[in-house]
């Protein structure tokens, strides 16, 4: 039976677990080799109980923290009764666990007080800039899974295994140096959870981690009892798959019945051939995160925010795909509409207390080259995302040029990037105006112009460039975002939101980001 802990005492535990796993946010960081990890800080570490439900997280990224525990749980169910001290386990298959290939999971278990099977697990996931596929930085215009990269089933991490992703990437040291970054930041954990096992007793640890979770529970239960009785339902749409397919409708109609609350997502569109469709788990981060958001107070972060609810999705939707489905923007751009769409349901529950909708895409851009023996250059690969105007809330006016909801990364120095990489930023700048009118003005989006040096390959995975986000309570849409290629002579070509191309020396991309919706009538 767990023991009771007072109000302190949750407090001081959330504080001494959440900076075990911002430590191994710090290791991590300042050990890896590449800019996406150590510079932009794509990567989430998390605790989880002998369940493998998450106990607590750093304040990392809300899209892999929210689908943390399924891979964790998968590693679990893998080596159920096979692990022993000193193992270390390694997934990123979307259908096993994962959200999509370049997010790579680290999975340790921690063994305390003798016990035969482990107490705790820590684990942390980064974006890898390029696990192999069909163009460089592994999120191609693909058609199935395989076409993405290496794919890997919950497993003992091996130098061998290490040594298979890293001849899989088109940037193997990278590869190897972050991977052996991933592992540092695990044995951190383990070190930090075994001397807080020590001073409190593992017992202590285990009813502090589950006490939490309860607290959370109960208080999204609160929050849940305050939205009226009764069915609310929205629905907003995906540009496009890139591959032809158009206007793709994602469907949420939430139920609340006293302290639960039902978030279906079963009228949502097919899977699609394109690279958009998204894992379940994904759609769980979603959910969860939004409820988090609209908390009115700081909530530990934990497994505990699902208790009280249920989410449905139909297994081979864009909200719920299935093996070989093309995933590889599912956890960059879908979770990003399956936001949108929760907080319209929300809003219609809680009026006044949700914003208008943000950017609503992270504006994926990866640049690399071809291999040895095309242009003669050693490979390189490099990914981003890119910031967007904020909605506007009941209170106050959307921030400018910011990383908003599933993604929560920085931008990667401009000295930084070109130092390592063939090219340069030649502008980068608020898109004035870009955001919805309204009482409360949605935030600008940003103007990035990129000129290359050498002959590269580009993909560009975006949204909101035909459906702008939408504004609340009488405010307007923000503006979409564009795309376009400059190339050396001056000739100015659009480009869609969805594309690969390959550009020359002296080519420039110009990338414009979209504004945050507008709230209240001016």
């Amino acid at each position: 039976m767990s023991e009771t802990l007072t109000a302190v005492e949750l407090e001081v535990y959330r504080h001494l677990l959440g900076s075990i796993a911002e430590e191994m946010g710090e290791r991590l960081m300042r050990s890896a080799y590449s800019p996406n990890i150590k510079e932009r800080r794509d990567f989430s570490c998390a605790l989880f109980d002998e369940r493998g439900d998450m106990m607590a997280q750093a304040a990392h990224i809300p899209v892999h923290l929210g689908s943390a525990p399924a891979s964790v749980q998968a590693v679990i169910e893998a080596f159920r009764g096979r692990m022993e001290p000193g193992g270390r386990y390694v997934v990123n298959d979307p259908f096993a666990g994962g959200t999509h290939l370049p997010d790579i999971t680290v999975v340790t278990p921690v063994f305390v007080s003798g016990s035969d099977d482990p107490t705790f697990y820590v684990a942390n996931r980064a974006h890898h800039a390029d696990v192999g596929g069909i163009t460089p930085g592994s999120l191609p215009l693909s058609r199935a899974i395989d076409d993405e990269g290496i794919r890997i089933r919950p497993s003992l991490l091996t130098d061998d295994l290490i040594e298979r992703v890293c001849a899989a990437s088109r940037t193997p040291d990278e590869r190897r140096g972050d991977m052996r970054a991933q592992l540092a930041a695990n044995a951190v954990g383990v070190e930090r959870l075994e001397a807080l096992c020590g001073r409190h007793t593992a017992k202590r640890v285990v009813d502090a981690g589950r006490a939490l979770q309860d607290y959370t529970a109960r208080f999204i239960a609160s929050l849940i009892e305050q939205m009226p009785n009764g069915e609310h339902a929205f629905e907003d749409v995906l540009d496009d798959d890139g591959h032809g397919h158009t206007d793709i409708p994602i469907r949420c109609a939430m139920t609340v019945a006293g302290d639960r609350a039902t978030f279906d997502f079963t009228g949502s569109a097919d899977q699609l051939p394109g690279p958009i469709n998204a894992v379940r788990a994904i759609t769980l981060s979603a959910v969860m995160y939004c409820l988090r958001c609209i908390a009115p107070t700081e909530l530990p972060s934990n497994s505990g925010v699902l208790a009280p609810i249920e989410v449905v999705t139909r297994p081979g939707s864009v909200v719920d795909a299935k093996e070989p489905a093309a995933v590889a923007a599912g956890n960059v751009e879908t979770s990003q509409r399956i936001t949108d769409v929760v907080f319209g349901v929300l809003a219609q529950a809680l009026p006044g207390r949700v914003p208008a909708a943000s950017y609503g895409t992270m504006n994926n851009l990866t640049i690399g080259n071809a291999p040895d023996g095309d242009d003669g250059q050693a490979p390189f690969a490099y990914y981003e995302t890119i910031a967007g105007g904020a909605g506007a809330g009941p209170e106050a006016a959307g921030g400018p040029a910011l990383q908003c909801h599933m993604t929560n990364t920085l931008n990667t120095p401009v000295e930084a990037l070109e130092r390592v990489y063939p090219f340069v930023v030649e502008r980068y700048a608020i898109r004035d105006g870009s955001g919805g009118a309204g009482r409360h003005r949605g935030g600008d989006g940003v103007i990035r112009r990129y000129r290359f040096h050498r002959p590269t390959v580009v993909t560009l995975i975006t949204e909101r460039r035909t459906h702008a986000p939408y504004g609340l309570s009488g405010g307007e849409s923000g503006s979409p975002g564009r795309n376009a290629l400059i190339r050396a002579d001056g000739t100015r070509q659009s480009l869609q939101g969805k594309c690969s191309l390959k550009v020359e020396p002296g080519d420039q991309l110009e990338v414009l980001t979209p504004g945050g919706g507008g709230w209240g009538a001016e």
